[in-house]
């Protein structure tokens, strides 16, 4: 079976990324990470794609911002970048902490995925954990979830591809909600990269 190739982007310690690199190993993987890209050059991530052989690259949207360039300029340069290092079928957001201007996603249109701790039209954006047990603690939700979904210039509000309901428990603190919804984001990051590719 011949794999299509994906970049990852990142933006931290990469667990999701592991998952993904995990899987690319599989015989039944339909895809292979040709490059993982941050931005941020601390990014522990940068160091699981170098063990496994696969090519990195990091790019600061600080240093462009120094030279008195826009966040536009620093989004069309690493397209740019990517495109010049790798073709990919897919570019996978995992972890990336940085909102994709529309002039980056037209250099791959219909072909960016994202993975968001939250379920469709609940907390878009950062710090969604956190504010979904906020809710939790008032009795706005009971549960919260995970979504993986096509990223479009609308924070968080794409086309689903996939999305999983996980439950608040009442003995829950935040960090075992966190690390309860991490668990399944590693399956759901895999599953949803899979269907993503199918549709291409």
């Amino acid at each position: 079976m011949s794999k299509h190739s994906i970049v990852v982007l990142i933006s931290g310690f990469g667990s999701n990324l592991q998952a993904l690199i995990d899987a690319s190993k599989l015989p039944t993987a339909n895809f292979e990470i040709s490059l993982v890209v941050s931005n941020k050059k601390s990014a522990y991530g940068l160091e699981r794609a170098a063990q496994n052989g696969i090519p990195t690259f990091a790019q600061s949207l600080k240093t462009f911002k120094d030279e008195g360039k826009t966040r536009v300029d620093f989004d069309v340069a690493l397209a740019k970048e990517i495109l010049a290092r790798s073709q990919p079928k897919l570019i996978v957001l995992a972890g990336w902490m940085h909102i994709l201007s529309p002039e980056f996603l037209s250099f791959f249109p219909g072909k960016v995925i994202n993975l968001h701790p939250a379920l469709p039209g609940q907390f878009d954006g950062a710090h969604a954990i956190e504010r979904a047990f906020e809710a939790f603690k008032k009795g706005e939700i009971k549960n919260t979830g995970i979504m993986v979904h096509r990223v479009i210039p609308e924070v968080d509000r794409g086309e689903v591809i996939l999305k999983q309901e996980i439950p608040i428990l009442d003995s829950d603190t935040l960090e075992a909600l966190e690390e309860r919804i991490h668990s399944h984001e590693h399956q759901l990051i895999v599953a949803g990269t899979i269907e993503a590719l199918k549709a291409l």
